[in-house]
C-alpha cells in the first residue's frame, strides 16, 4: 500500500495550530478575572466563586459519521459526541454536570434524528450528567442528501484544588494507561481511507463505528481522592496530548501487547501502511487516557480502575527533559519505536 498520512488525507494539522494561536489573540480582550483557563487547553475555566469553577469544553464527531452514513446504523455517533467533551472535562479534574447537543442536516429524517438522541441520551448517562437541550438545524441544499452534523457542549464543574493537571508533576512519576474502546473519534479522515471495499470492508467499517469510551466512572473518584497528578485523554495528534499536562518533563512510555488493546489495531497496524511515528501522533493505539501517579499510588489506582471494570497498565513514567529540546514522548512498541516531539 502506498504511504499514506494525515497530510494526504486531507487534514492540514498545522494549519488548525495557526488558527488557534490566532483565535487565542483575537479573543484576549474578551477575557475577564474569573476565566481561569482559556483556549488551547483541555476545557476552559471559570470562577464561580471561591470555592467552585466551571468547566467548559465542546467538540464533535467528526467524519467518523461518513460511516454512520454508509452503514445507516446512527445509534452510537451521540455516545462519541458525549464522551469527546466529557473525558477533556475530566483532564482539567472536573465533574461533568450538563450537556447540550446540535443536530444539522439538510432535510430532517425523524426516525435517525431519534437514533441519534438515543446515543446521546445514552452517552450521558454513562457520564452521569443531565442532558439539559440542544439544537435542531434544518438547511436545505446545505448538506449532502441523507447526511448531518453534530456538536457537543459539556459543562462541569470543580474545586479549584482538583484542577488537573497538577504542578508537581516530576521525574519519577508513573504513568497509567486506560484501554481505549478503538479509535474512538479520531483519525477518521485517514481511516476511511484504508477501509478496504467488499464485505470485509463492512465488517471493518463496523468495528470503527465502535463509540468513544467514556471514562467518568473510572477515573473521577481518583480525582476526587487526589490520586492522579494529570490526565492526558489522547485524541487529535495521538501521544502528544501527554506534555499537555506538563512540558517541563518528557515522558516514556511502552504499549501493552498488541493482542491486549482493542482488536481493530491488529488490523491497522498491518493494513496501514503508516510509520510507527505517524500512528502515535494520529491515534490513541488501545490507550485512550494516560494518568500520571505518584509511584507510592499506582497500586491504588490499578485497584480502583480494576474494580470498576477498566483495563489499564502501568506503560511507562515521567522522565528528565533533555537540555535544549522541547518536552518528548519516547513511545515503543515492541520493535517499533518512536521520538515525538511537543
Amino acid at each position: 500500500m502506498a504511504s499514506l498520512d494525515y497530510a494526504k488525507a486531507g487534514v492540514d494539522i498545522k494549519a488548525a495550530e495557526v488558527l488557534v494561536d490566532k483565535i487565542s489573540a483575537i479573543t484576549k480582550r474578551t477575557l475577564n478575572r474569573k476565566v481561569k483557563a482559556a483556549i488551547g487547553g483541555y476545557a476552559s475555566l471559570f470562577e464561580i466563586d471561591k470555592g467552585r469553577w466551571l468547566a467548559a469544553s465542546t467538540d464533535g464527531v467528526g467524519t467518523k459519521l461518513k460511516l454512520a452514513f454508509a452503514l445507516n446504523k446512527h445509534d452510537t455517533v451521540g455516545i462519541d459526541l458525549v464522551a469527546m467533551s466529557v473525558n477533556d472535562i475530566l483532564c482539567v479534574g472536573a465533574e461533568p454536570l450538563f450537556f447540550l447537543d446540535y443536530f444539522g442536516t439538510g432535510k430532517l429524517d425523524v426516525k435517525v434524528g431519534q437514533e441519534v438522541l438515543r446515543g446521546v441520551v445514552e452517552g450521558c448517562a454513562i457520564a452521569g450528567c443531565a442532558l439539559v437541550g440542544g439544537e435542531t438545524a434544518e438547511m436545505p441544499g446545505f448538506y449532502e442528501k441523507g447526511e448531518y452534523d453534530l456538536a457537543g457542549f459539556a459543562v462541569g464543574v470543580v474545586k479549584p484544588s482538583d484542577v488537573l493537571p497538577k504542578k508537581e508533576i516530576r521525574v519519577g512519576d508513573v504513568l497509567v494507561g486506560l484501554a481505549s474502546s478503538g479509535c474512538h473519534s479520531n483519525g477518521y479522515s485517514l481511516l476511511r481511507k484504508l477501509i478496504p471495499s467488499g464485505k470485509k470492508g463492512k465488517a471493518v467499517a463496523k468495528q470503527l463505528l465502535t463509540p468513544t469510551k467514556i471514562y467518568t466512572a473510572a477515573v473521577l473518584p481518583l480525582i476526587k481522592k487526589k490520586l492522579v497528578k494529570g490526565l492526558a485523554h489522547i485524541t487529535g495528534s495521538g501521544f502528544l496530548n501527554v506534555p499537555r499536562m506538563s512540558d517541563k518533563v518528557s515522558y516514556e512510555i511502552k504499549l501493552p501487547p498488541i493482542k491486549e488493546r482493542a482488536s481493530v489495531y491488529a488490523w491497522l497496524y498491518k493494513s496501514s501502511g503508516l510509520s510507527f511515528a505517524d500512528l502515535a501522533k494520529t491515534l490513541n493505539l488501545g490507550i485512550g487516557m494516560v494518568a500520571v501517579v505518584e509511584r507510592s499510588k499506582v497500586k491504588t489506582v490499578l485497584k480502583g480502575l480494576q474494580r470498576r471494570g477498566e483495563k489499564a497498565w502501568i506503560i511507562g513514567n515521567v522522565v528528565k527533559r533533555q537540555k535544549g529540546f522541547s518536552s518528548q514522548v519516547f513511545i515503543s512498541d515492541r520493535t517499533e519505536f518512536a521520538i515525538l516531539d511537543y
